[in-house]
C-alpha cells in the first residue's frame, strides 16, 4: 500500500468518524440483529431472578429491584412470538438472562434479549426504511433498518413498543371482536339508516381504539359524527375512520378536563362540592383505570382537605404493569403541581425532585389488576371511573356498572367520564358545569 492509498484511506475514516451521529446498542433476538437508540439505554444487565407478577400479559416476567426501584421485566422474545432457549442451570433454574435496562418516558424497563453485543456509531442518513414484509417483528416497531461490517441491523423504536396502550391492543386481537348489545344495536341501526357510515364509525372505533358504543356514550358518538361528518365533508376528506390516527382524532374530544393529569383548581372545586357530606370515620374510595396515578394523587389530596379528620383508602388500579409499578414512586416539576396541592401542603422537597408527601402516599394503595377478574374491594363512599367503562366491551360495561351498584354505599357517589351517561333508573344524576356524578335510587 503506497503512501497516497493510506491517505486517501485516512481521510475516508476521517470523513466516516466525522458523519457519525448516531449511536444503538446492538442485541441480537433469534437469529437476527437489532438496534435501539443509546440514548434510550439506562445500562445493561444480567439478571436471574424476577418477582412472579400473577395474572399479566405472558411476555411480563416480572419485576426486579434495580437499587431501590421496582422495574418491569418484558421477554421480548415472547413478546414478538420469537423462539426462546430454554437454557437451564445444572438444578434447573432458569439461567441468567442478557437484559437492557431503557429509559422511557417516565419509567425504566428491563427487556430480557439472547445476547447483548456492542455499541455502534453510523450516521443517521444511512438508515433505511424497513421494507413492508421485512421480518417477525411487526413494521410499525422498527424505525429504519442499516447495514454494517455485513450485517443488516434492525432498529426498533423502544417508545412505540413499550407505550402499554399497543400492548393490550396486540393482545386482544387474539379475541374475536363480540357485537354490541341487542338493544344498542337496534338503535345503532337506526342511526345507521339517517346516516349510513355511522355504522362503520362504531365498528371502527372498536377496531382501532377498543372503544365501544353503548347506552354509555351513544348521544356523544352520535354528536360527534354529525360534527365529524361536517368538518370531513368540508375539508373534502372521507368520513369513514381508516386508521388509529383517524379514530384517535375522532375520540380526541371525549376524554374529561385533565384526562391522565392531575386536575386543576377549577375541576378540583366542581368535584369538591359535590363530594358527600361526612363527619369523620373512614372514607373508601375505589379508582379503577388510575392509570399512571396523577388523577389518584389529585383525588387524594382533594379527600385530604375536605374530609381533615377522617381515615382515607383508595384503592387504584389498572391492568398496566408498566404505569402501575411507576405510580407509587412518581416524581414532579414544580411547574406542573397546582397550586391546591401546593398550598395543601401535600408536597415533599426530595433530592430527586417534588414528591408527595408520605400523608398523602399512605392514602393510596396501587395495585396491578384487571377489574374483569374478582375485585376484593369492600364498600366504599365514592368510585372514580372517569373515561374508563366505554373501553370495556358491552357486556363488561354491564358488569362492571352492576358491581360499581354492589359495592358503592346507599349514599355513595360514583363520577364517570363527563361524556358518559348511565341512563338506568338505578341511577341519580347530579349534574354541576363540567361534571356529572350518580348516587343509586332506593331499593
Amino acid at each position: 500500500m503506497n503512501s497516497m492509498t493510506e491517505e486517501l484511506m485516512e481521510k475516508e475514516n476521517a470523513e466516516q468518524k466525522r458523519r457519525i451521529d448516531f449511536k444503538m446498542v446492538t442485541f441480537s433476538l433469534a437469529g437476527r440483529d437489532y438496534g435501539v437508540d443509546i440514548m434510550k439505554v439506562k445500562e445493561i444487565s444480567k439478571i436471574s431472578r424476577f418477582t412472579y407478577v400473577p395474572n399479566t400479559y405472558p411476555f411480563v416476567r416480572g419485576v426486579h429491584n434495580l437499587r431501590g426501584e421496582i422495574i418491569s421485566i418484558i421477554d421480548m422474545r415472547t413478546m414478538f412470538n420469537l423462539d426462546i432457549k430454554q437454557d437451564k442451570n445444572e438444578k434447573g433454574k432458569s439461567a441468567i438472562e442478557n437484559v437492557l435496562i431503557l429509559k422511557l418516558k417516565d419509567s425504566l424497563l428491563g427487556v430480557i434479549v439472547d445476547s447483548i453485543d456492542k455499541v455502534i456509531g453510523i450516521a443517521s442518513e444511512m438508515i433505511k426504511p424497513p421494507p413492508a414484509l421485512f421480518t417477525d417483528i411487526n413494521i410499525k416497531y422498527i424505525s429504519g433498518v442499516i447495514e454494517y461490517e455485513d450485517k443488516l441491523y434492525i432498529i426498533l423504536d423502544s417508545d412505540r413498543i413499550f407505550s402499554g396502550e399497543d400492548h393490550r391492543i396486540e393482545y386482544e386481537t387474539f379475541e374475536e371482536t363480540e357485537p354490541v348489545s341487542e338493544n344498542i344495536e337496534k338503535e345503532v341501526v337506526v342511526r345507521e339508516k339517517e346516516a349510513p357510515e355511522f355504522g362503520f364509525i362504531v365498528e371502527t372505533l372498536a377496531t382501532f381504539r377498543h372503544f365501544y358504543v353503548t347506552g354509555l356514550n351513544l348521544d356523544w358518538v352520535s354528536e360527534r359524527f354529525k360534527e365529524w361528518s361536517a368538518l370531513c365533508k368540508s375539508s373534502g376528506r372521507e368520513v369513514q375512520l381508516r386508521n388509529v390516527e383517524d379514530a384517535d382524532e375522532f375520540l380526541k374530544p371525549f376524554f374529561s378536563p385533565y384526562t391522565g393529569n392531575l386536575w386543576q383548581r377549577d375541576y378540583m372545586e366542581v368535584f369538591s362540592s359535590l363530594l358527600p357530606e361526612r363527619p369523620g370515620g373512614t372514607i373508601a374510595v375505589w379508582n379503577p383505570g388510575c392509570g399512571k396515578g396523577l388523577e389518584t394523587y389529585s383525588l387524594a389530596c382533594i379527600l385530604r382537605h375536605k374530609y381533615p379528620e377522617a381515615r382515607i383508602k383508595v384503592w387504584a388500579n389498572d391492568n398496566s404493569l408498566i404505569e402501575i409499578s411507576t405510580a407509587p414512586n412518581i416524581v414532579l416539576a414544580d411547574e406542573d403541581i397546582p397550586d391546591y396541592i401546593k398550598d395543601g401542603g401535600y408536597i415533599a422537597k426530595t433530592e430527586k425532585g417534588s414528591r408527595f408527601t408520605k400523608e398523602i402516599e399512605d392514602i393510596i394503595l396501587f395495585e396491578y389488576h384487571d377489574v374483569l377478574h374478582e375485585n376484593a374491594i369492600p364498600l366504599v363512599d365514592i368510585i372514580v371511573a372517569r373515561d374508563f367503562l366505554s373501553f370495556l366491551k358491552p357486556d363488561n360495561q354491564e358488569k362492571i356498572v352492576a358491581e360499581f351498584k354492589e359495592l358503592l354505599k346507599a349514599d355513595g357517589m360514583l363520577c364517570l367520564g363527563q361524556n358518559e351517561r348511565l341512563v338506568s333508573p338505578e341511577w341519580k344524576a347530579i349534574e354541576e358545569k363540567v361534571l356529572t356524578v350518580y348516587n343509586k335510587t332506593a331499593e
